[in-house]
């Protein structure tokens, strides 16, 4: 009777075989993490209390089976850290590419003589096209599969890289720009989402996503220092025909380590009314804050686009909520940790997109910097983003969670904002200096942490989905914050200028650098009302391992592990 009693509360009889319940192998490493104990059994399942979280972890009863080494992973650690470092050079390509350009417009423009007005269109081009497609080309890389999905983006963005660095008109570098982010498009969600779906041992999954991490929150960082050096030592057409080398190489070792799932039940429907949807609504979106940022917020094309991209999203939700088929299944937004961690992703875009280009302008237009020397200052932020992307994931997020470690990176991004705050037109770097590394050790802590949880027990037919509402909240986030803070800065500029007459060099160089701390103390309230709706809206929840890992244990029977 006791022993009964044991087994039906899910606790092991004292001295029983270990082969009384085979344990899914991606689970049982979790064991590790803590002093474990049995909680009892319920509908399948067993959950344990660990230290830190409560943990819910398959079984099946097995008669007098011997259990498979637990620790053999469903793919060898090798190709597993390999698969890593493909997906690192992809996500690394699509996001330095957002900022790797800017520093090359002015050499382009004087070698292509496009206007002022038109330079604007190089970037917008690129951000319109990988906004608005975003959510189509992670559903596409779940339908077409997730290997042959990442092969077709690197190809197609480094063939968009060529034509742009071949360019010898303006029309054809805004093409070849607009062809980069739809590729972009498909890449990156796939990118993500080929990592959620490799690496499903937690330890290794949270070194992953610190390294993933640290690429999203550095990469825009990278792209200045390199694009600075590519223009300077080299060329502006280097900043897109470097892609090709990148993609090259990141295709051979996809071919290689990348693997190719089979496909679990019917092949899924392509939801074509959400889709156009989807795609028009965030198309009409990026374009109003684009059209903000340069004709201001009474614009009619500016509220136009606003207001359509509105109504669009808001029947995108009711056609998803019909739909037998849908773009977006709505259950992988409504979870709150994981819309928690999509809008703390948004917040965290709006803010640093932001920073990046008033310090990039405080660099070059107060101190006189070249890009070069632009993109080798901000390197102490990218070295300490790096190392807060391997302690949050791999020390913090297990032990703390979401709903202190976010909101936490939170206000340590509205201190460095403070801190950027103290800067005047006599100030050096050493005065900008400590701000970037509260900044950096900010973003490594939100940024990894945020992704990992967004990702986290989603069923593998929708990783690719969700995946691309990952960068969507990224790249929304980056063009509200860029086109609000733009606007901020220049009435901040055009009052101080009006408010100092005559407007002498002296007056003006004060006033760029006043309309910078106007920018800077908006971003350190976008932190700060990210911090308080993060500490809300996360919650400390059951960390369900059956869930997380359910598209590993349902490929394969237990025994197979």
């Amino acid at each position: 009777m006791s022993a009964s009693r044991d087994a039906s509360r899910g606790r092991p009889r004292r001295g029983a075989a270990s082969t009384d319940v085979v344990v899914a192998c991606e689970s049982i490493t979790l064991l590790a993490l803590g002093s474990v104990a049995f909680r009892g059994s319920r509908a399948g399942s067993v959950y344990f209390r660990n230290r830190s979280f409560p943990i819910l972890v398959s079984f099946v009863y097995a008669d007098a089976v011997t259990t498979p080494d637990l620790a053999s992973p469903t793919t060898p650690a090798t190709r597993r850290w390999w698969t890593l470092g493909t997906v690192a050079i992809a996500q690394l390509m699509v996001v330095l590419d957002a900022t790797v350009v800017n520093i090359a417009l002015p050499a382009a423009q004087a070698d292509l003589g496009f206007s002022d007005g038109d330079r604007q269109w190089v970037v917008t081009a690129y951000s319109l096209a990988f906004g608005s497609l975003l959510l189509l080309g992670g559903r596409l890389s779940d339908l077409i599969g997730r290997k042959l999905a990442f092969l077709i983006g690197l190809v197609g963005f480094a063939a968009a890289s060529l034509l742009g660095g071949l360019s010898v008109s303006f029309e054809m570098l805004v093409a070849a720009r607009a062809l980069q982010g739809a590729f972009a498009a498909l890449l990156a969600p796939t990118a993500l989402a080929v990592l959620t779906t490799t690496f499903t041992i937690p330890r290794e999954r949270s070194r992953a996503f610190g390294v993933f991490g640290a690429i999203a929150g550095a990469g825009g960082a990278v792209g200045l220092l390199l694009g600075g050096f590519l223009t300077e030592q080299f060329d502006w057409r280097w900043n897109l025909t470097i892609n090709v080398v990148f993609a090259a190489i990141a295709f051979v070792l996809a071919l290689v380590f990348v693997s190719t799932a089979p496909r679990q039940g019917p092949r899924p429907q392509l939801d074509i009314p959400g889709t156009l949807l989807a795609s028009a609504g965030l198309f009409a979106l990026v374009f109003g804050f684009s059209r903000a940022e340069s004709d201001g917020w009474d614009a009619p094309m500016t509220w136009g686009s606003l207001l359509a991209s509105g109504v669009l999203l808001v029947g995108f939700v009711f056609w998803q909520r019909a739909t037998k088929h849908p773009l977006l299944p709505l259950p992988v937004v409504v979870d709150r940790n994981r819309g928690a961690s999509f809008l703390s992703v948004m917040i965290t875009g709006a803010g640093m997109f932001g920073v990046f280009l008033f310090v990039t302008y405080y660099f070059q237009l107060s101190l006189a910097y070249t890009p070069m020397q632009t993109g080798v200052a901000f390197l102490p932020m990218i070295v300490m983003l790096v190392i807060a992307a391997q302690l949050s994931t791999n020390l913090l997020l297990p032990r703390l969670g979401p709903k202190i470690l976010v909101p936490t990176g939170m206000l340590l991004a509205a201190a460095a904002m403070v801190l950027f705050t103290r800067l005047d037109v006599d100030s050096s770097y050493f005065d900008a200096l400590p701000a970037l590394l509260v900044l950096g050790f900010g973003m490594g802590t939100i940024m990894p942490a945020a992704i990992q949880t967004a990702t986290l027990g989603v069923d593998r037919r929708y990783a690719g989905v969700s995946s691309a509402m990952v960068n969507t909240s990224q790249q929304v986030g980056g063009s509200i914050g860029t086109a609000l803070l733009n606007t901020l800065a220049a009435t901040a500029l055009t009052d101080y200028v009006a408010a100092n007459q005559p407007a002498s060099k002296a007056v003006l160089a004060d006033a760029a650098v006043h309309s910078y701390t106007v920018a800077y103390w908006w971003s350190a309230a976008f932190f700060t009302a990210g911090a308080i709706i993060a500490a809300v809206l996360f919650r400390r929840k059951r960390f369900s391992v059956a869930s997380a890992f359910h598209s590993e244990t349902a490929d394969a029977p237990a025994l197979a592990h």
